[in-house]
């Protein structure tokens, strides 16, 4: 993925460094894109965890570009790792330590786990 430089991303104005939010952003979809394109077919993902270590600022005026790749999936978590960089990959600007939930929109939890949760919750009190 690639972030093109505009004036409207920068975070301050006197040195036109590209604002962490946007790296943040890039670097979270890249992410979530590697576990998407594992998928044989589109299943509901959710970013459950991300780290974001910036390496050193954004050069002023250059492209921002970002790639990740998929570490490990488990059935219900998938383990991924990026970096944001200008034209070296080898060089970042920032990485990336991200997981993420598979299949947990519309997640209906079993009978077994709703009695638990009955359980947990008479009383007034919740675990």
């Amino acid at each position: 993925m690639r972030v093109a430089y505009r004036a409207e991303l920068v975070g301050n104005p006197e040195t036109g460094v590209v604002h962490g939010g946007v790296i943040t952003t890039l670097l979270d979809s890249v992410c979530g894109l590697a576990v998407f394109s594992s998928f044989t077919q589109m299943r509901p993902v959710a970013t459950l965890d991300l780290r974001i270590d910036y390496l050193k600022p954004a050069t002023p005026g250059l492209d921002i570009r970002a790639e990740a790749k998929l570490d490990k999936m488990t059935r219900t978590v998938a383990f991924v790792s990026g970096y944001a960089y200008h034209d070296d990959v080898a060089k970042p600007v920032a990485r990336a330590s991200a997981s993420f939930m598979l299949d947990s929109v519309g997640f209906k939890p079993t009978t077994s786990e709703q009695s638990s949760h009955s359980e947990s919750t008479t009383g007034g009190a919740t675990r």
